[in-house]
């Protein structure tokens, strides 16, 4: 498993009041009994932090303490520091906690560089970090594989050491990892397009670790305390900003809420032989084109984006032989998604009716409604299917 999108306020451990049964991602997680990890781009923040403040004060903070988007403060160890000639460099070995993640002991480097001012944060691809070379990824073509939410911790956090130290904040940040070209060889970059590289990830700062039998066994028990509080609605979601989306448009409780991950079929089959009134699908628009396409498992290295697939979703949406061939040409699915959008087929709401079909015909006539959102990297809702039952 690699790094995930994941709301793990209780991640660390904390436990519900106590005779009070609690629900959603922070139970389930307990659950479990699983160690979580840190992020590529939660050591990238950490380095960069380090680094940055050995350059204004002359000392490297060890540990370094840093701030993750959902409030958490883990400290890190440095393995490895070196200042001189105007630049420091900082090292964190990434911990995957209990994840088999292919970046578990990495050795994640941040290099700082002072700009002058009015420069702003610059990102560099150091060795073993990729470099994007097609389109249809959140970054452009030629710029470091480094994600906008680590890019956004490492330039919040060097603002913050800039205001406490006098500085100006203006940097040139190069993260670089030991041995990242052979790791990438293990991860989709290179059929991306990302090359030179793994890519500087994550959108919390924390891995959810997932063995397959103690997850499936979560969402299990996950519906149980949604039925045993009287839930009729839930919600299973592939990740943090999908579970945000689908308390925004339905209203959920935290009870209400499946970190479903990548694991489709476990949540509907259970729900086939537990029902609830109503289950609401959400995610990520490319996940869950392989739930259209009749994949239960959309975990990246046991099912695949079938961009044949979706071009025939376009044919059947009006688009012409032209677009169906871009579609099938794509480098990802969120490519496929934007020349559609740019044609004006709704590849998106198509990808969700059939995903929506396709968890039916699953659920095999249980009495549950089912409706689905698709969405896009940033959370923006990229296709709707309405609610339907068999």
């Amino acid at each position: 498993m690699t790094e995930v999108a994941a709301d793990t306020a209780g991640a660390a451990g904390g436990q519900a009041p106590a005779g009070k049964a609690i629900g959603g991602r922070t139970a389930q997680l307990q659950h479990t009994g699983l160690r979580h990890g840190w992020t590529t781009g939660a050591c990238a923040t950490a380095a960069t932090t380090a680094a940055y403040t050995a350059l204004l004060t002359g000392e490297f903070p060890d540990p370094v303490t840093i701030t993750l988007p959902k409030g958490q403060t883990p400290a890190f160890a440095l393995a490895a520091e070196e200042a001189g000639d105007g630049r420091a460099m900082a090292a964190i070995v990434k911990d995957a906690g209990d994840d088999p993640d292919v970046t578990h002991g990495a050795l994640i480097r941040a290099t700082v560089r002072i700009l002058p001012a009015g420069s702003g944060v610059v990102f560099r691809a150091g060795p073993g970090v990729g470099t994007v070379t097609r389109p249809g990824l959140p970054l452009p073509v030629g710029e470091p594989a480094i994600n906008p939410v680590p890019r956004q911790m490492m330039r919040d956090h060097v603002a913050e050491v800039a205001a406490r130290h006098g500085g100006t904040g203006d940097v040139e940040i190069e993260i670089a990892v030991d041995h990242g070209e052979e790791i990438a060889r293990s991860t989709w970059n290179p059929r991306l397009g990302i090359l030179g590289g793994i890519s500087i990830l994550g959108t919390t700062g924390i891995v959810v670790p997932y063995s397959c039998s103690a997850w499936i066994d979560s969402i299990r028990r996950g519906v149980d305390v949604a039925r045993a509080a009287g839930r009729t609605h839930v919600a299973g979601c592939t990740g943090a900003t999908s579970e945000k989306v689908a308390v925004a448009v339905h209203g959920l409780p935290e009870d209400a809420l499946l970190d479903m991950g990548d694991f489709a079929g476990a949540v509907l089959k259970y729900i086939r032989r537990h029902p609830v009134d109503r289950l609401t699908i959400a995610g990520g628009f490319a996940k869950l084109s392989k739930l259209a396409a009749g994949h239960l498992d959309l975990h990246s290295g046991r099912s695949q984006v079938n961009k044949a697939f979706l071009a025939e979703l376009a044919r059947h949406g009006g688009g012409d032989d032209a677009l169906a061939a871009a579609v099938t040409d794509a480098n990802t699915g969120l490519e496929a998604l934007r020349l559609c959008e740019a044609a004006g087929v709704p590849l998106g709401d198509l990808v969700a009716a059939t995903a929506r079909d396709e968890a039916l015909a699953v659920l095999r006539g249980a009495p549950v409604t089912v409706d689905v959102i698709c969405i896009d990297r940033a959370g923006v809702i990229v296709g709707r299917a309405e609610p339907r039952g068999l």
